[in-house]
C-alpha cells in the first residue's frame, strides 16, 4: 500500500474537537488518512514518501460551493452590468456557443485555478458539457458534484437551450446513471435547477423527487435578486423560497445559492428542513445583488457554506479572498467586530462545505478514516508574519499564493506550488486562443471608457 507522510507541521484537524497540533504529522495510506496527530513512526512503511512540513501549516482542503466551469473563459466579458444585462446578453450568448472541446478548456481551466487556491472538493451550478466536466475533472485529480444547467422556460434563452421539462430531466438521469461515482469516486453528479425565473414548477418538483430517489443534491440559484422575489409572487403569492417550501423541495439535499432576499420566516424554513446555503460574497458584492444574512444563518444553525461564482461574476476562483471577504463584510453590515470569526469562516470553508457537498462522513476534517484531502499553506513571507495567530492570519492575512501544496484523494494535485497533474504552460495557451475564439463566435463585444489604439 502506498503512504506518504506528512510530518513537522502545525496541524489544523477541524474534528470535532476542533484540535490542532503545534507540531503534528499525518499518515495517509492511498487515499484514506491512517494516522493523525503524534504518530508512531513504527506504522510508516519503510518505502512511504516522506514530506518534512517544518514551519508549515496543514489543515483539509477548502470545500467550493458553487462553481460555473463553463464560465472560466469568459472572466472580463461581463463587468460593471446588471444582472440580466451579465445573465442575457453577456453569459449566455458566450456559453451557448460553446462544443464540447470549449467545455473541457474552460472546465480545466477553472480546475486548476481552484487547485492553486487550495480547493480539493467543488460543487458546480450547471453546464451544458457535463460530460467534458468530467474528463476535466478526471485529469485534473480534485473532487466535484457535478450537475447540468437546466431550464425548461423563461425569457431570452438561447434556441440551443430551449428544452421541455422532460428533456431535461431524462438528460439529467443519463448522466447520473453514467458518470456518478466515477474518476476512482471523485465524481458526484447531482441535479440543477437553474432559477425560479427559468424552471417551471413541475420541474422543480420532478427535479425534487428524481433527487431523493436518488440520493443525490439539487444545486439552485435562490433568492438572488429583489425582481426574483416579485417574479415569484407572480406565481402564488410567495416569495421564492416560501414557494419552494408550498412545492415541498426545501430539504437536507438542496443546496440553495447566494440566497440574499429572505425573510426571518423564510430562514426559520431553511432551518427547519435544513437547507444547505453557498455564500458568495464577491459575486454577490460586484453584481450588486446585496448582503445575505449569514449572521443570522449561522446563529440559528443553517450550514452555511463558501463559493467563489463563477469569473465572470468574481472575477477570481479564489476561496481565501473570499473567506476573508465573508467576515469583513458581515461585521460591517452589522457592526459587530464579533460575528462570523476567524474560526467560524474555516469551518464554513471545510466542514460546512462538506456537510452542503453531501460528504461530511468522507471529507471537510482531517481524521482517521477520512478522504486525504488537505493543502498546506506557507506563511513564511512578508504579509502573512508575524504568525501570532495562525487560525487569523489564515483568514485575515494569507490569499492563495500561500497555498503551497494540494492533496486530494492522497495525491499530491499541486506540490511546493507547481501544477502536477498537467502542464499548466502548455493550458494557458489554449486558454488564451479558446477563449478569443469563443468571444468571437458569440459576437461578444465590449465597449471600452478608455481610448483604446491599436
Amino acid at each position: 500500500m502506498a503512504q506518504l507522510y506528512i510530518k513537522n507541521c502545525y496541524l489544523i484537524t477541524m474534528n470535532d474537537e476542533r484540535e490542532v497540533y503545534e507540531n503534528g504529522s499525518i499518515l495517509i495510506e492511498n487515499d484514506i488518512i491512517k494516522a493523525v496527530g503524534h504518530i508512531d513512526e513504527s506504522i510508516v512503511n519503510e518505502d512511504a514518501e516522506v514530506y518534512d512540513a517544518c514551519g508549515k501549516i496543514l489543515m483539509p482542503g477548502f470545500v467550493n460551493t458553487h462553481v460555473h466551469l463553463s464560465q472560466q473563459l469568459g472572466r472580463g466579458i461581463a463587468d460593471d452590468v446588471t444582472l440580466l444585462t451579465w445573465l442575457r446578453d453577456r453569459i449566455w450568448p458566450y456559453e451557448s456557443s460553446f462544443d464540447y472541446e470549449d467545455s473541457l478548456i474552460s472546465s480545466t481551466a477553472c480546475c486548476i485555478e481552484l487547485i492553486k487556491s487550495g480547493v480539493t472538493t467543488f460543487l458546480e451550478s450547471g453546464g451544458q458539457y457535463v460530460d467534458a466536466m468530467v474528463e476535466a475533472v478526471d485529469k485534473t485529480g480534485i473532487r466535484a458534484c457535478l450537475a447540468k444547467s437546466v431550464m425548461d422556460n423563461g425569457e431570452g434563452l438561447p434556441k440551443a437551450w430551449q428544452k421541455t421539462c422532460d428533456e431535461e430531466l431524462n438528460a439529467q438521469i443519463e448522466l447520473f446513471e453514467k458518470f456518478n461515482n466515477t474518476c476512482d469516486g471523485r465524481v458526484k453528479i447531482w441535479f440543477g435547477l437553474r432559477t425560479i425565473f427559468n424552471n417551471s414548477d413541475e420541474l422543480i418538483v420532478r427535479t425534487k423527487e428524481l433527487a431523493d430517489k436518488y440520493n443525490t443534491g439539487i444545486h439552485m440559484h435562490i433568492a438572488e435578486i429583489a425582481d426574483e422575489i416579485d417574479f415569484a409572487k407572480t406565481r402564488k403569492g410567495f416569495g421564492t423560497v416560501e414557494h419552494l417550501n408550498e412545492l415541498g423541495v426545501l430539504g437536507p439535499n438542496l443546496l440553495a445559492v447566494h440566497t440574499v432576499w429572505l425573510t426571518n420566516r423564510e430562514l426559520d424554513l431553511f432551518r427547519l428542513n435544513n437547507v444547505k446555503v453557498s455564500h458568495n460574497p464577491a459575486a454577490a458584492m460586484k453584481v450588486v445583488l446585496g448582503f445575505a444574512s449569514i449572521p443570522e444563518m449561522l446563529h440559528k444553525g443553517i450550514p452555511v457554506s463558501i463559493g467563489t461564482d463563477g469569473a465572470p461574476s468574481n472575477n477570481r476562483m479564489d476561496m481565501m479572498r473570499d473567506m476573508y471577504l465573508t467576515s469583513l463584510i458581515h461585521k460591517g453590515r452589522t457592526l459587530n467586530p464579533e460575528v462570523v470569526y476567524a474560526e467560524q469562516i474555516l469551518e464554513m470553508a471545510t466542514l460546512n462545505g462538506a456537510k452542503c457537498a453531501l460528504m461530511e462522513d468522507k471529507i471537510g476534517s482531517l481524521e482517521v478514516g477520512k478522504k486525504a484531502d488537505m493543502i498546506i499553506l506557507n506563511g513564511n513571507d512578508i504579509h502573512s508574519l508575524p504568525m501570532h495567530n495562525p487560525i487569523g492570519n489564515i483568514v485575515y492575512s494569507m490569499t492563495s499564493e500561500n497555498v503551497e501544496s494540494t492533496i486530494c484523494n492522497g495525491k499530491w494535485l499541486m506540490k511546493e506550488r507547481e501544477i502536477t497533474v498537467l502542464d499548466e504552460a502548455e493550458l494557458l495557451e489554449k486558454v488564451k486562443v479558446q477563449a478569443e475564439k469563443i468571444r468571437k463566435k458569440a459576437n461578444v463585444n465590449l465597449p471600452s471608457k478608455f481610448k483604446i489604439i491599436k
